[in-house]
């Protein structure tokens, strides 16, 4: 039944999106800001709690087949792009922005901030509680740990783990097996 509520209430999202697949929905309570900078394809399901922010400039590019778990959070000043099929779970911090901080004596909210792209690649898995700070790259098939702190470029079918995140397996296309680093 609730469900079908936030289907209701995604249609009527989609009326302000610049794109909004078939059968996507997004859970409430739910906080987003410039939804007309959203592109979501199909089969995105966002369940409650989520916060997803854009700015006036920034995109939040969402592929078909997506599911978010609660309290996610999303900050995109430039670009964000979520790959197909991929499952982020309860409680990930992902963005393409950070507060500059060597300014001693400056607040932190009054430094420039910096903005670098941030990707994940299709087919991927984001655990429990994971921060994807900005500029990260992930490749296909990646699969982020509980708790991970992820920065940089990774390349596809690899395990990161870790704070700061590092890759702890790689899947070898010749054993047709996941193998420790």
């Amino acid at each position: 039944m609730y469900k079908l509520l936030w289907l209701c209430r995604a249609l009527c999202y989609c009326l302000f999106m610049e794109r909004f697949g078939l059968l996507s929905y997004m859970g409430k309570p739910l906080y987003v800001s410039y939804l007309r900078n959203f592109s979501f394809g199909r089969r995105v399901r966002i369940y409650p709690m989520a916060r997803i922010e854009a700015s006036s400039s920034g995109r939040v590019v969402i592929d078909d087949n997506v599911s978010i778990g609660q309290c996610f959070h999303l900050i995109a000043k430039e670009m964000v792009v979520i790959g197909r099929n991929t499952t982020i779970s309860a409680n990930v911090f992902i963005s393409d922005v950070e507060h500059e901080y060597r300014q001693l004596g400056v607040h932190i909210m009054d430094q420039e901030l910096l903005v670098s792209r941030t990707t994940i690649g299709q087919n991927s898995f984001i655990g429990y509680g994971a921060v994807i700070r900005a500029g990260t790259i992930l490749g296909e098939q990646c699969i982020v740990g509980a708790n991970a702190v992820v920065r940089g470029r990774f390349p596809d079918r690899c395990v990161i783990a870790g704070n700061p995140a590092r890759i702890i397996k790689k899947y070898n296309l010749v054993t047709k097996c996941w193998e420790k680093i």
